[in-house]
C-alpha cells in the first residue's frame, strides 16, 4: 500500500509541443507498482491548455477544480468543471483549455501505465 499526498508530488511543466501554461504530477505510477492504471494530475493555468492530441488508450479524467473546456475532435468545445469526468477513447483527438481569468483548471488523469 502506498499513500502519499499531492502536495508532496513535484510538478514538472508541460513542454510537449501545443502545450501552454500546463504542469503536471504523477502521484501513482508504475514505479509504484500499481497493477493497471496510473494517476497524474494536471494543473493548467488561465490561459493554459494541453496539446490537441490523440493516443492509443483511454484517458479518465475528473476535474478537481476550476472551470474549463474540452475541445473535441469536431473542433466543438465542451464544457468542463469541478466534479466532472471525462472518458477519452482511444484514437479520440483532444484538448482541455482553461476557462477561467482567475483559477487554475485541475484533473485527475488516469491512464493505463504503459502509457506513462
Amino acid at each position: 500500500m502506498k499513500i502519499t499526498n499531492l502536495e508532496r508530488i513535484g510538478k514538472a511543466k508541460m513542454t510537449m509541443e501545443g502545450a501552454k501554461d500546463t504542469w503536471k504530477q504523477v502521484p501513482l505510477s508504475k514505479e509504484d507498482g500499481v497493477p493497471n492504471f496510473s494517476f497524474r494530475v494536471f494543473t493548467i493555468m488561465p490561459g493554459g491548455y494541453t496539446p490537441y492530441h490523440t493516443h492509443d488508450s483511454e484517458h479518465m479524467n475528473y476535474f478537481i477544480s476550476g472551470e474549463g473546456v474540452v475541445v473535441t475532435e469536431s473542433g466543438d468545445e465542451r464544457p468542463v468543471k469541478k466534479g466532472d469526468f471525462v472518458l477519452v477513447l482511444p484514437g479520440e483527438k483532444h484538448q482541455y483549455r482553461n476557462a477561467s481569468p482567475r483559477e487554475p483548471l485541475v484533473m485527475i488523469c488516469a491512464v493505463p501505465k504503459e502509457y506513462e
